[in-house]
């Protein structure tokens, strides 16, 4: 592996594990087993660490989401799918990692903005209109409202001072925030969908069995 390349996918593992403000580039440096000085041939600064690792999430958002694309049922499994990888990111995030950079590293948190504003809503915006489309959201919703209504709900998910993990299961947290947001857009054949996917997940059957 190149040594650029090695050290973003360590510095990305720290800031996930632990959030941002709280690794260093010393620690870096020791978990990579190489002098600050290296990195810095690679890396200008702590900034261009950060940019790195959101580089990173933005790219796995961009295949998850195409994944979704071509392997949805229906809009409703596409959000459920969506949820399934909410919880394993979850899984290995530190929820104080939207905060530092929102708070420590500007540029960063404007390109999180615009991926949010621009391909995120343009992702949830073609599941609405595809939902009511097919008949499993209610056809009277505001689809420009609800999906920067739904954008936000994902990410208050992730602010640790709204739900501070010492007092909440994230997962579980994200799960209960995006069924409900379903529930409330969904019509009664939507609903249907809903139950069905759900009972799904708690006791994996073939598709045909389900259907």
């Amino acid at each position: 592996m190149e040594t650029e390349q090695r050290i973003i996918n360590k510095t990305h593992e720290l800031f996930m594990r632990y959030g941002i403000r709280s690794v260093s580039m010393d620690d870096i440096a020791y978990h990579l087993g190489m002098s600050k000085k290296t990195i810095y041939q690679y890396f200008a600064d702590k900034d261009a660490l950060v940019d790195g690792v959101l580089e990173i999430e933005i790219q796995r958002n961009y295949r998850q989401c195409e994944m979704h694309k071509l392997n949805k049922e229906n809009a409703i499994h596409e959000i459920f799918m969506a949820i399934d990888d909410m919880q394993d990111m979850l899984k290995q995030l530190n929820t104080s990692i939207v905060h530092d950079i929102q708070k420590y590293h500007p540029k960063s948190f404007q390109k999180l903005n615009e991926h949010k504003q621009e391909f995120f809503y343009k992702v949830i915006k073609d599941n609405l209109e595809n939902g009511i489309k097919e008949g499993l959201y209610r056809p009277e919703i505001q689809v420009d409202i609800l999906a920067k209504f739904h954008i936000e709900s994902v990410f208050v998910v992730m602010n640790g001072e709204v739900f501070p993990t010492s007092k909440y299961n994230i997962s579980k947290v994200s799960q209960e925030v995006l069924e409900n947001f379903l529930y409330g857009i969904a019509s009664l054949e939507g609903i249907k969908k809903i139950q069905q996917y759900k009972i799904q997940r708690q006791n994996p059957i073939t598709h045909e069995q389900a259907n």
